[in-house]
């Protein structure tokens, strides 16, 4: 029990670390979440729109300009923790073969992954809420921070799924910014005008509509709140699956292996490489 909890902090820890080297990946959430945020607050006018939530049964009225920071303040959430933990999860796979092959535990590695999408996500909320704090009046505060970081959960695990699925790095590019914005563009209100059957299929349903009725109306739909925890928890047991059924015919099980050093060569490996 000590060794694999040993085991998950170590490769928590080193994940994280991982994202912190990604240069690309921090000007990407810093600069990115307050200027895609600004991009909608001057690029919208600020007219009263009216548009309807199934999250509260009605209609609700908000300026153009406001809807829109919210909703951009979603799509990079969204994006950002996709691209993160796909760079990520894709670029650790062949470390993470080598250390299973030294018998370092499967089910620590793959918590500590599920466990870094929170961090990450739960960062990026508290970061993409301060700015919103700087520029837009807001209702319910609590309720809109949840609904950030569920979309952050949310494609933070189709990050993670992938990193573990596809083969190369374009694809994968591809796929998480073209999820993200369509999804985003149809989920806002602003670019958006028809009521399309298909929306609630989307990813970032429950999150739009949690996060526009917590800004616009007293109302706080919080079984809403729970679709993007579904989406992450499914996309991440997904995951899961695919790393277990890649790496399982290339693992060390047996008792008598050692958790550092590689059995064909006798190299110590470390948990750290990225």
């Amino acid at each position: 029990m000590r060794f694999h909890r040993a085991a998950f902090t170590e490769m928590l820890r080193c994940t994280l670390l991982g994202h912190l080297r990604n240069r690309l990946a921090l000007i990407l959430a810093i600069v990115f979440v307050p200027g895609w945020i600004a991009v909608a607050r001057l690029s919208a006018s600020d007219r009263v729109m009216r548009f309807s939530l199934d999250s509260t049964g009605g209609d609700v009225l908000a300026q153009a300009s406001r809807v829109g920071q919210v909703a951009n303040a979603l799509a990079a959430a969204t994006l950002v923790t996709g691209f993160v933990m796909f760079m990520q999860t894709f670029k650790a796979g062949e470390t993470d073969r080598r250390l299973l092959l030294a018998g370092y535990p499967r089910v620590p590695m793959l918590l500590a992954k599920v466990a870094a999408v929170a961090l990450v996500a739960a960062l990026l909320a508290l970061y993409t809420m301060a700015v919103l704090w700087i520029s837009l009046p807001v209702r319910q505060w609590g309720p809109l921070a949840l609904a950030v970081l569920g979309a952050g959960l949310a494609y933070g695990g189709i990050g993670l799924l992938l990193g573990s699925l596809v083969r190369g790095e374009l694809e994968g590019f591809f796929l998480v910014i073209m999820l993200s914005l369509v999804d985003t563009g149809l989920q806002n209100p602003v670019l958006n005008v028809a009521d399309l059957p298909v929306l609630p299929a989307f990813p970032l349903y429950g999150a739009n509509q949690l996060a526009l009725a917590a800004a616009f109306s007293s109302r706080t739909p919080w079984t809403h709140g729970l679709l993007p925890l579904a989406w992450s928890a499914a996309t991440g047991a997904l995951a899961l699956l695919v790393f277990h059924a890649r790496t399982r015919s290339h693992c060390e099980t047996g008792p008598d292996a050692d958790p550092g050093t590689d059995t064909d060569t006798g190299t110590q490996l470390s948990g750290c490489r990225t």
